[in-house]
């Protein structure tokens, strides 16, 4: 009986550490959304390219011309596809909030980037873009109903 209360004990105790460690674990692998002017340090021509021409680096400024006309349901909706990682955990949220958020930037295509921008590993952002990665905003129904002709690639860098 003694060898089964000692044996509960441990293990017990074992999950504990587990779950701590295991807890600790995925907090450290959460990745968190950094902005693209983080993305400059390391890629300064792409990033210039995004800047200069890029219609995706002054996006926020559409539907803020756009903001009277709509309810704020609508304005809302527009944040979607106009800022970066709005909806997300630690994505946009206000123009306050965070404020390097609110255009579409380099995450938008390439994931959160607090993970590659610690240590540079490229396996920690997506690098192989693909036209799934574009369907969010630029999909046949919203092409249509905005009445724009998509740019997919150009001047993104």
């Amino acid at each position: 009986m003694k060898c089964h209360i000692i044996f509960t004990m441990f293990f017990l105790f074992g999950l504990g550490v587990a779950g701590q460690s295991l807890a600790g674990q995925s907090l450290a692998e959460e990745k968190k959304y950094v902005g693209a002017k983080a993305c400059m340090a390391c890629h300064e021509k792409e990033y210039s390219n995004y800047m200069n021409f890029a219609k995706k680096a002054k996006s926020f400024e559409s539907i803020k011309k756009m903001e009277a006309k709509l309810t704020p349901e609508e304005y809302r909706s527009c944040f979607e596809c106009h800022t970066t990682g709005y909806g997300k955990p630690g994505g946009f949220e206000s123009e306050e909030k965070p404020p390097d958020l609110k255009d579409a930037g380099c995450e938008v295509c390439h994931g959160p980037g607090s993970q590659h921008i610690e240590g540079g590993d490229p396996e920690k952002i997506i690098r192989d873009i693909t036209m799934e990665n574009c369907n969010t905003c630029h999909s046949k129904d919203r092409v249509e109903a905005f009445d724009f002709k998509p740019l997919l690639f150009g001047g993104a860098h």
